[in-house]
């Protein structure tokens, strides 16, 4: 009879940090291929690459880390994604940068609160309305008014 830790379940590699490492990689590559004509310089001296060629090091590091720990830790089936928050987060962001210079600043806040807030099942129609109000009244307050940015906040 097998220990309980040595079944197929403790065999398969953690899918998820295993793709989380290869993101890391891949994107850190892009970033040295994209990087690479630009001067980088010293610690004393940094030219235009050093912070980004220093930012994919660590991202490699990172990807390597979770690549080398899928190895080592169980895995677990990853769930499927949320198709709600995937299709209206992204719609909620569309929507604001739609209506913001037409419809003004608190209008397109408060659609693109009500769009986000729907991605979710858990949120209640009460909650949403008034928590898109408040975050509208304080895009407002903080981006014309504070910030002084050139946008409008009504149409009229």
């Amino acid at each position: 009879m097998m220990p309980p830790d040595s079944g197929p379940e403790k065999r398969r590699p953690a899918l998820d940090d295993l793709l989380f490492g290869v993101f890391l990689v891949a994107l850190s590559l892009v970033v040295f291929a994209s990087t690479r004509r630009l001067a980088v310089g010293t610690a004393a001296d940094m030219g235009p690459g050093y912070v980004p060629l220093a930012i994919a090091w660590g991202m490699t590091a990172f990807g390597v880390f979770f690549i080398g720990r899928s190895c080592v830790t169980p895995g677990e089936r990853i769930l499927p994604p949320h198709w709600r928050a995937l299709i209206l987060i992204p719609l909620a962001v569309a929507v604001f940068a739609l209506l913001v210079m037409k419809a003004g600043l608190a209008i397109a806040s408060f659609l693109a609160m009500l769009v986000a807030s729907a991605a979710s099942a858990e949120t209640r129609p009460v909650e949403i309305v008034v928590f898109s109000a408040v975050v509208s009244l304080a895009s407002v307050l903080i981006f014309v008014r504070a910030l002084a940015l050139p946008v409008p906040i009504l149409p009229w």
